[in-house]
């Protein structure tokens, strides 16, 4: 599997959005808060059979404010990069965000556009329920994506891809619906040549050394007894 290979992902982020409450002397807030990103959080299944099932999560690492400062970050809607409602690029714009523990939060003022006011309206109704964001990383290399396994009591693979480094975050975007990834094509691409490759663990990495290291051993104490001489 190529290492250098970039992928480009999108991930659902279950975030309670909320219109931020107005100001003493303001009529009503435009303000828009969220989480685009949650840290540690398993994502919905990447795919899921009877013999396993696997899950993205993002580590607080792979994603820094120093990460999100150097890319050009869209606010959109409904994965529309048409529908933007606010932008940060190179730190600076419109969309502000922070990082904590927890993972990206954001907000930004709604514009006093025909899609400002719809996105507006959806989130004070609580039609729109969550975020996604877009990201690129090298996922066939351990340094940016680690698989973790864990076999469950039913003896199902459960299978944990962690991204700990990432190459560029392109945009946060609100949804109606979580974005589950087997329904977008690159996603079931990637699956299925995630499932079709035997890509050892760590663990298995280390068991296969520790053997061979074994083996190795057996053969020169093999070779060094045969060349004793019998007395």
């Amino acid at each position: 599997m190529n290492k250098e290979k970039v992928i480009r992902r999108c991930v659902c982020t279950p975030s309670e959005l909320r219109v931020r409450e107005a100001s003493e002397g303001e009529q009503s807030s435009r303000t828009i808060t969220g989480y685009a990103i949650l840290f540690n959080t398993p994502s919905v299944p990447l795919w899921s059979d009877d013999d396993s099932e696997a899950r993205e999560e993002i580590a607080p690492e792979a994603i820094t404010k120093a990460v999100l400062d150097a890319q050009d970050v869209k606010m959109t809607m409904f994965h529309d990069r048409q529908l933007i409602l606010a932008r940060s690029n190179k730190g600076a714009g419109t969309l502000s965000y922070s990082v904590d523990e927890k993972g990206v939060a954001f907000e930004f003022e709604a514009p006093h556009t025909a899609d400002g006011d719809k996105a507006l309206e959806l989130v004070r109704r609580g039609d729109i329920c969550g975020c996604s964001f877009a990201f690129s990383t090298r996922y066939y290399d351990r340094d940016f994506v680690e698989r973790q396994n864990e076999i469950l009591p039913n003896g199902c693979n459960s299978i944990t891809y962690r991204v700990k480094a990432v190459i560029g975050v392109y945009d946060f975007t609100l949804a109606a619906d979580p974005y589950y990834q087997e329904t977008s094509v690159e996603a079931r691409e990637l699956a299925d040549d995630l499932k079709g490759s035997e890509v050892p663990t760590h663990e298995e990495e280390e068991r296969k050394r520790e053997e061979e290291k074994r083996v190795q051993d057996q053969v020169r104490e093999m070779r060094a007894l045969s060349e004793k001489t019998i007395v």
